[in-house]
């Protein structure tokens, strides 16, 4: 739950600049931008997904793992759209914690057993993510759709990766959220931080503040040096701050929870 003091503080700073509100046009424009990152995120998924399927067929473990690491980051760095933008593929790429399927089936099997037995699973995920792959040159991207996504994978960096998150059977959970917060950080400033500075300034630079902390806080050497309860207070407020913008940005206030665009 919310800090409420975190709430009250982070909503004064919203409401200290009155009722302006920033451009529709202009951050449909800035979504438009997102996109080439959104392509070469899942482009990097997919990359990763057809080369672990490559090396598995080969029964080459340490390539296989190797493979699936490069494409988890690619999809990491893309969790800002992928949840409420494409639920179903989302759930068959990174079902969690019943991972019957996609990355963390895989995962069990090659991490966890020592095993590259995975062809089924590695032609799924390589489906699944050229199918995402295809449909992102078309796919809308709305702003608030994109909001919404930066909010709930903020709220997720502290909540449900600080104790070690999902992917505790490879041991790249610390990765998983510095490639979360470097998406966060491009979706806010490539969409988000111009036409928020122009509303409300201080706001804008709360944002970018909390952002750059939460960088520091997961440029530690390994997961056990994290400051979790420090990594929960920031997700917390970047997640009020973000929230609080919605407001300035002309948007409807983000929620935790995942809608279909």
């Amino acid at each position: 739950m919310i800090d409420q003091r975190v709430a009250l503080s982070l909503l004064f700073l919203a409401l200290a600049a009155g009722t302006r509100t920033a451009n529709a046009a202009a951050l449909d424009d800035a979504a438009e931008r997102y996109r080439a990152y959104a392509i070469e995120g899942i482009g990097s998924a997919l990359s990763g997904a057809r080369d672990l399927r490559e090396r598995a067929a080969a029964k080459d473990l340490a390539g296989a793992r190797k493979a699936w690491l490069s494409g988890r980051a690619g999809w990491e760095r893309s969790e800002v759209f992928t949840a409420g933008f494409v639920p179903e593929l989302d759930a068959l790429i990174d079902a969690w914690p019943n991972a019957d399927s996609g990355f963390h089936a895989i995962e069990a099997k090659l991490f966890g057993a020592g095993q590259t037995d995975v062809a089924a699973d590695a032609d799924a995920l390589v489906d699944h993510l050229d199918e995402l792959h295809s449909k992102l040159r078309d796919m809308p991207l709305s702003p608030q759709g994109l909001l919404d996504g930066t909010v709930r994978l903020a709220y997720e960096v502290g909540e449900s990766k600080a104790d070690g998150g999902e992917s505790r059977i490879s041991g790249t959970s610390l990765d998983d959220m510095r490639n979360n917060v470097s998406g966060i950080e491009f979706a806010y400033r490539t969409i988000f931080a111009g036409s928020l500075k122009e509303v409300d300034a201080a706001l804008a630079d709360s944002v970018t503040q909390r952002i750059e902390q939460l960088k520091t806080i997961v440029a530690v050497g390994d997961l056990p040096h994290v400051d979790v309860r420090a990594l929960r207070r920031v997700s917390e407020e970047l997640v009020v701050a973000l929230q609080a913008a919605s407001v300035k940005l002309g948007l409807r206030r983000s929620t935790l929870e995942a809608q279909s665009r």
